[in-house]
């Protein structure tokens, strides 16, 4: 039929447009936040662009969702302002009518926001815990970048080195090391890096060594030609049992806890929202054809922001054990749902009868 297919050839066009735009502004955040957290040493520098793939990945089912609602209150708006819903109106198509073609458009989007809930979030997940967990598990002196201060894993010694390489050797080294009441500062001409006995230490050469006692205010200086210091456990990086993010949906459905539950209905909720969120978007798409601004937008965007944080509230109560996931998810989605039927059929009621009134004969008269 020519309005279902125009209408979804013109939804399918804005939502394209407004994925690309979304897309760029939350890439554009996620690359600054990696970033920071790769100055903290949280993440390798080399891996920030594998990083910021993994996060994007991960919010692809919010981007999704959001795009596709904007577009059905974007396409829609335009509608009311070109007037060609009175043409549809005054034709006795109801604004209830809307819900098949944009039903039809938006369905691969809430099948895409499933798989990605599903799979893809909690692998994106693991990823990045893996990733920051083995970089966090490796040698001090290895995650020293040549140039820069860099802080042990306990910020109890900070490391700078002018050339560092993977096998452990490097030069110019300076260490700060701060134990209770004794403060240390070493600094030597080369140092590398061996392992003993399943310990990690540090072999420092040609250098020298200015310890001070804060408690009996004692300072002392030695040169040496080889000083030996151990570093951290050489033991292989381990994984701690994985977040409930980062935890396959079979396994937390397989292990019903409080916080594997809470996971639960995040992911089911997000999945829900998107259906709501399509009705949502016929209802709030009215607007007057005389009036410039799209105050429907802001207030649309608006009711998005409020029901993503409930989706997340709901998984917190649930985490807390404050309500049961079935009655999470109905307390926040059987509201959204009920409100947008109401608000359909709320303009149903004015909109086909109105305007047939406006264009008939008799009022023309």
């Amino acid at each position: 039929m020519l309005f279902d297919s125009s209408v979804r050839r013109e939804i399918a066009r804005t939502f394209g447009a407004t994925l690309v735009v979304i897309l760029t502004i939350v890439l554009t955040m996620m690359l600054i936040r990696t970033l920071g957290e790769a100055a903290r040493g949280s993440v390798a520098p080399k891996d920030v662009v594998l990083a910021l793939g993994f996060l994007a990945v991960g919010q692809l089912p919010t981007m999704l969702t959001l795009s596709i609602f904007v577009a059905i209150v974007v396409t829609l708006g335009r509608m009311y302002r070109d007037s060609e819903m009175a043409i549809w109106f005054s034709s006795g198509i109801p604004l209830s009518r809307f819900a098949r073609p944009v039903l039809r458009a938006g369905w691969p989007v809430i099948a895409a926001t499933l798989l990605l809930v599903s799979v893809i979030w909690p692998w994106a997940n693991a990823q990045i815990a893996e990733m920051k967990t083995r970089y966090q598990q490796r040698s001090d002196l290895l995650r020293v970048s040549p140039g820069s201060f860099q802080s042990s894993a306990d910020g109890n010694r900070v490391f700078f080195v002018e050339r560092a390489g993977d096998v452990g050797g490097a030069q110019h080294v300076f260490l700060l090391d701060k134990q209770e009441a004794r403060e240390a500062v070493t600094t030597a001409r080369s140092g590398r890096l061996i392992s003993e006995q399943g310990e990690r230490r540090l072999i420092l050469e040609t250098g020298q060594r200015n310890e001070q006692n804060t408690a009996s205010q004692t300072f002392s200086r030695m040169t040496f030609e080889r000083f030996a210091m151990t570093v951290d456990l050489d033991s292989a990086a381990t994984l701690d049992k994985p977040p409930p993010k980062a935890t396959p949906t079979l396994d937390l459905l397989r292990q019903p806890s409080a916080a594997n539950q809470g996971e639960l209905t995040w992911r089911l909720g997000l999945v829900l929202a998107a259906a709501n969120l399509l009705l949502l978007g016929i209802a709030t798409a009215a607007t007057n054809p005389r009036r410039a601004s799209n105050w429907n937008l802001m207030f649309a965007l608006l009711g998005f922001v409020v029901y993503y944080n409930l989706v997340n509230l709901s998984q917190a109560w649930v985490a807390s054990q404050r309500l049961s996931m079935g009655a999470a998810l109905v307390a926040v989605h059987g509201p959204a749902l009920l409100l947008a039927v109401l608000l359909i059929v709320w303009r149903d009621r004015g909109s086909v009868q109105t305007w047939r009134d406006w264009l008939s004969p008799r009022r023309a008269a």
